[in-house]
C-alpha cells in the first residue's frame, strides 16, 4: 500500500514537472512563430541594425532600442554591483552578525515593492534633479539607469552575501592570525578566495556553504547575472523614467526607448507585421536572458567537472 502511494505520488509531481517544462517550450515556440515570420522577410541584419522604426511606414529596424537596453543594463550595472557587492562585503565582514540577520531580510524585502513606485520616485525626484544640475530633458538615459541600479541592489546584495559568507573562517582567522588588519584579510585573502567558484550552487541553493576556497566568486558572478536579466528585463519602471524617445541615443542624458518599453507601449494597437516585429523583439529579449542563464549553466558544468 505504502509502495503503492509513492508510485502515485511520483506520477503526480512528474506530471507537474513535465506541465512546467511543456508550458515553458509552448511559450517559446509561440513567441518564435509570431516573431520570426517579420525577421525572414526583413533580412536578421536589417531588423537589428536598421535605425529606422516607423510602423507606420513599415519600417521595423530596433537598433536604437537595443543600444537603448544595452546603456540602460550596462549603466545600471554600473550602479548596482559594485554598490551590492560591497554591502554584502561590510554585512558580512564588518557588522555583528545579529545586524545581519535584521538587515539582509530587510534588503530582501525591497525586492518586492512595485517597479511602479520606483518609476514614480524616478519622475518625481530624481528626473528633475538630472534636468537642473545636469541639463537635458531628465527623463533619461542616466535617469533609468539609477532607478533600475537601486532596483538590482536586492539581488546583488542577497546572493552576494551568501557567496562571501560561504568562504570558510578558517581563511579569515589565519589572516588575522598572521597580522593582517581586517581590510587586508577581506581584500587579499576573501575577495581573492572568491575569484573561482560554483556560481549555479549558489543559485539553486543559496546560504549553502561551500568548503572550499570557490565559493564567492561565482556566487557574486550569480547575483551579477541575475541582475542583468532584471535589469534587461524591467519595462515599468523604465517606461516612466527613459523619456521614450525612439533615436539612436548618444549621451546618458538623451531620452530613449528600450525593447521592453516598445513592446509594453505599442502591442496593445498593433496588427499585422507591426505585431510580428514586437514578437520579433520578445524573440530578441529571449535569446539575451538564454544567453545569461547559460552563463550560470557553464559555471556549473565547469565546477562539477574541477570536482
Amino acid at each position: 500500500m505504502k509502495a503503492r502511494g509513492e508510485k502515485i505520488a511520483q506520477r503526480i509531481l512528474l506530471v507537474i514537472a513535465l506541465s512546467a517544462i511543456s508550458s515553458l517550450i509552448l511559450i517559446a515556440l509561440f513567441i518564435f512563430k509570431e516573431g520570426t515570420p517579420v525577421m525572414l522577410r526583413m533580412g536578421l541584419r536589417k531588423f537589428l541594425f536598421s535605425r529606422e522604426w516607423d510602423p507606420q511606414a513599415g519600417l521595423f529596424g530596433i537598433y536604437p532600442m537595443i543600444a537603448a537596453s544595452l546603456w540602460v543594463t550596462l549603466g545600471a550595472m554600473l550602479i548596482g554591483a559594485p554598490l551590492g557587492i560591497a554591502g554584502a562585503i561590510f554585512l558580512n565582514e564588518f557588522v555583528p552578525k545579529t545586524v545581519l540577520r535584521i538587515v539582509k531580510p530587510a534588503i530582501e524585502l525591497l525586492a518586492g515593492i512595485p517597479s511602479v513606485v520606483y518609476g514614480f520616485i524616478g519622475v518625481m525626484v530624481l528626473a528633475p534633479l538630472i534636468r537642473d544640475h545636469l541639463g537635458g530633458p531628465g527623463l533619461s538615459i542616466l535617469a533609468a539607469a539609477i532607478i533600475l541600479g537601486v532596483m538590482i541592489l536586492p539581488t546583488v546584495i542577497s546572493i552576494s552575501t551568501d557567496a562571501i559568507g560561504a568562504v570558510p573562517n578558517s581563511y579569515r582567522e589565519g589572516a588575522l592570525a598572521l597580522g593582517a588588519t581586517r581590510w587586508q584579510a577581506v581584500h587579499m585573502v576573501i575577495l581573492k578566495a572568491a575569484r573561482s567558484g560554483i556560481m549555479a550552487s549558489i543559485i539553486l541553493a543559496m546560504g549553502r556553504a561551500i568548503g572550499d576556497l570557490k565559493a564567492a566568486r561565482s556566487g557574486i558572478m550569480a547575483s551579477i547575472i541575475l541582475a542583468m536579466g532584471r535589469a534587461i528585463g524591467e519595462t515599468m519602471a523604465v517606461i516612466m523614467v527613459a523619456g521614450n524617445t525612439v533615436k539612436l541615443p548618444h549621451s546618458v542624458l538623451d531620452s530613449a526607448r528600450t525593447l521592453t518599453a516598445t513592446i509594453a507601449f505599442e502591442m496593445a494597437s498593433a496588427t499585422g507585421r507591426h505585431r510580428e516585429a514586437l514578437f520579433a523583439i520578445g524573440v530578441v529579449l529571449f535569446v539575451i536572458i538564454m544567453i545569461l542563464n547559460t552563463c550560470a549553466t557553464v559555471s556549473l558544468r565547469g565546477r562539477t567537472t574541477r570536482s
